[in-house]
């Protein structure tokens, strides 16, 4: 780790962090704090993967959907309208939108394959938005000026990395630039994310090993045919099983390359004084266990 205690943290000049754990917990939020309450550069992974990497994906399926209206047509093919993506830090709708959900093309589904295709793309983007790290934190410091730096990961990273093994190539790069922080959430806060997705199912992305076996479990237990699932019904009954496969890998990830602070610790933060005061008591911490 680049802070290995709590003096290393409130002793250095430039503070670099990245924030990673389940989607509502609070990672954008204390981004957002941070970037707005001035000295820190907010870089946010899932706006990278949508504007850098996925851009091209996002705006072809919106030209797509537009070429089946006659009157849209018509002004595309005369370069009459333009369309593109407006995702922002806070509206990543484009994004999951073209990630989409498997299942019945009449509600919105997508076959099987064409979903996993869009899901090994976004792989592909989430790799090489987070390598694009390093890289950011010496745009930050050279073109703005900005020493204080903080990563806002997707939900996903802990999919697209191997936390156990000390030659991972992203923990690698990223651990030599930012220290790690796990926001960890109670089982209360799992269960408040499973209502929240129950009442509006997003799409998301899964390590493909458990997206295959899910989709073979859900079809087998169903007895529906691929063409036939409802495919917000597929994502809501695979979105507890998600978050208990990830747990592990985040619990890893702060064990094995930084460290760990509470959903709890995390919403009562009001500035960037509390947050520096969080870390450097979770370094506190960590160092009292090792």
């Amino acid at each position: 780790m680049i802070y290995r205690t709590a003096q290393d943290w409130r002793a250095a000049r430039k503070r670099r962090v990245l924030l990673f754990g389940m989607s509502g917990l609070g990672k954008t939020h204390v981004a957002s704090l941070l970037r707005a309450e001035g000295g820190w550069f907010h870089y946010s992974v899932d706006y990278r993967i949508g504007t850098r990497y996925m851009g091209e994906h996002i705006a072809d399926n919106f030209k797509r959907e537009a070429m089946k209206n006659p009157f849209l047509r018509e002004l595309l093919l005369t370069d009459s309208v333009y369309i593109a993506s407006n995702i922002t830090f806070h509206n990543l709708a484009p994004l999951s939108t073209y990630l989409g959900k498997p299942g019945d093309p009449a509600k919105g589904g997508l076959s099987f394959d064409e979903y996993r295709r869009r899901q090994d793309q976004h792989r592909e983007a989430e790799i090489a938005a987070l390598l694009d790290t390093p890289r950011f934190i010496d745009r930050a410091q050279d073109i703005y000026g900005y020493g204080n730096f903080i990563c806002d990961s997707g939900g996903s990273i802990c999919e697209v990395v191997d936390p156990d093994d000390p030659a991972d190539p992203v923990l690698t790069g990223l651990s030599g630039s930012l220290l790690m922080v796990w926001i960890a959430g109670s089982d209360a806060h799992t269960a408040e994310l499973i209502r929240r997705f129950d009442r509006a199912p997003k799409p998301m992305y899964y390590q493909p090993e458990f997206l295959t076996a899910a989709w073979a479990a859900y079809l087998a237990e169903t007895g529906l045919a691929e063409g036939a699932v409802d495919p917000d019904a597929f994502v809501r009954w695979t979105y507890a099983r998600a978050l208990a496969h990830r747990q592990p890998r985040y619990a890893a990830m702060a064990r094995n390359w930084g460290i760990a602070v509470t959903a709890e610790e995390v919403g009562a933060i009001r500035d960037a004084h509390d947050f520096d005061d969080l870390i450097a008591h979770a370094l506190d911490r960590r160092a009292a266990t090792a």
